[in-house]
């Protein structure tokens, strides 16, 4: 047991509804303060092995529970959230270095309305029957079974629930393996369930390294789907292993996605949205990290951008005036880092930012834009996962669709433009599973999520998630006799 911001928490696995503990531990390290903050369970195979037994062991009950009863206890779980919301946001901010403020009022209020919205998204679940020669066809959503969910360390508890509610909904069972550096809300959440009532082995945890747990839970027999958000290699890793099993994959892989302005945009507004681009420290898979700025506006769209993102306070994410706090690891600063440099040695210019921030020391790293970068560089192509955007010029249309789309990735586009035609035009050509227009990170859970090429496959979100996590069955029957 550690204490964390005031706040205990378990640094054991939580398998059958009990505490298990691992012949080793890992320590959990604060990105704030370089800070040892927990001793956490190094799980392996056996841990694997033994969550996804409890979770065979409890699919049948929990698969037969109805509709209605499994709704009210999701939403006895999003009860649990908002009662500990503060306790749960101040956990994950020392534990992943996110601004408190993000967590208070946005991410943890999310976190609880995932549980509420596919429990009640559950009950409306359904399709019409229709008629073939006077046979009546039946669509149902079967539950699948055991659900393997391997979540990031950059929007940790979020990012689980995003799987874990629809899962559960649909009468699956969950093992969860949350990220090494991020492991401790997940441990809150599985306090939550037990609080909320869920049966023991419907939700479970295993802590520990992506190569050993995690590499035994995704290739285990037992589990009927895999549900992952990382980097396109482990993406690769996890594919190879289901593949002996054909066990179904939704993978929500990396990005690289452009942010175009056109001349006719409200240029405060593409300022704002592209400074936007660096909320949590540029940890976001969906950021609009390259600018592609219409050449007639790029010197005074830079000017502004460079004065806006030299007015970011960076700091300590738990005061509420911070504006970007640091990065989650030294091995991930060290990365961040090595792209700048690079990038900075191949010609290209810092307008903004360029290094570590010196003054403040450890894993800060400054806000920083490259102009002067070549198309097929490094730091246009390749995913940072940190506060580093650059910014190009385009002159047509034509070429901006082009720029747009010239990466192996598709997960998000964001356009600017003060033309309906013109957006209509571009959106339908720029291939991204999610298209911004004249916004940024506005999201729905009704609305489909994914990525197209090495951003992802497949589509989660409203019934999106119910078809992943569901066998769907047609029954057809014939007419009965009178």
């Amino acid at each position: 047991m550690a204490t964390v911001a005031g706040v205990a928490v378990e640094g054991g696995h939580w398998i059958g509804g009990e505490r298990v503990s691992s012949p080793t531990t890992f320590e959990d390290v604060s990105p704030i303060d370089g800070q040892v903050i927990a001793e956490i369970a190094r799980g392996g195979a056996g841990e694997a092995d033994a969550a996804v037994r409890a979770a065979e062991a409890a699919f049948p009950a929990w698969s037969r529970t109805g509709r209605e009863e499994r709704a009210r206890l999701l939403h006895a779980v999003a009860d649990g959230v908002e009662k500990r919301l503060e306790r749960l946001a101040i956990v994950e901010t020392t534990d992943n270095g996110a601004l408190l403020r993000s967590h208070l009022r946005g991410v943890m209020p999310r976190v609880a309305h995932n549980f509420r919205f596919f429990a009640d998204r559950l009950l409306e679940l359904g399709h019409e029957d229709f008629d073939t020669r006077g046979h009546r066809n039946h669509v149902s959503w079967d539950p699948a079974g055991v659900c393997a969910l391997i979540t990031p360390w950059n929007a940790p508890l979020m990012l689980a629930t995003w799987k874990i509610a629809p899962a559960l909904a649909a009468g699956n069972t969950v093992v969860l393996k949350p990220a090494e550096w991020t492991p401790l809300t997940a441990s809150l959440l599985a306090d939550i369930t037990a609080e909320a009532g869920l049966p023991a082995g419907v939700f479970n945890v295993v802590q520990g390294y992506g190569e050993e747990v995690g590499a035994a839970l995704v290739a285990h027999p037992g589990v009927r789907r895999i549900s992952f958000t990382g980097s396109v290699p482990t993406a690769r890793r996890i594919s190879a292993a289901a593949a002996a099993n054909l066990t179904p994959l939704s993978l929500e892989l990396g990005g690289k996605s452009p942010l175009v302005v056109f001349a006719d945009a409200d240029l405060d507004l593409a300022v704002d949205l592209a400074v936007e681009q660096y909320d949590n420290a540029g940890q976001v898979c969906l950021a609009g990290t390259r600018l592609l700025v219409e050449e007639s506006i790029a010197e005074e769209f830079t000017a502004r951008f460079a004065a806006r993102a030299g007015a970011l306070t960076q700091g300590d994410p738990r005061d509420l005036a911070t504006d970007l706090g640091p990065n989650i690891h030294p091995e991930h600063f060290a990365r961040i880092d090595g792209f700048v440099r690079r990038a900075l040695d191949a010609g290209a210019t810092a307008v903004v930012g360029g290094g570590p921030n010196t003054e403040l020391g450890g894993l800060y790293y400054r806000p920083t834009l490259f102009t002067g970068v070549a198309a097929d560089s490094e730091i246009v192509n390749e995913e940072v996962f940190g506060p580093v955007l650059t910014l190009q010029t385009f002159r047509t249309e034509e070429q901006a669709v082009r720029m747009a789309n010239s990466t192996r990735f598709g997960l998000s586009a964001t356009l600017v433009t003060g033309s309906e035609e013109r957006a209509a035009r571009v959106t339908e050509r720029l291939v991204a599973g999610t298209v911004w227009v004249n916004c940024f990170f506005v999201r729905d859970l009704r609305a489909p999520f994914g990525g197209s090429r090495q951003s992802g496959v497949g589509r989660e979100g409203g019934d999106w998630s119910f078809d992943f996590y569901c066998d769907l069955k047609n029954t057809v029957t014939a007419p009965w006799a009178k």
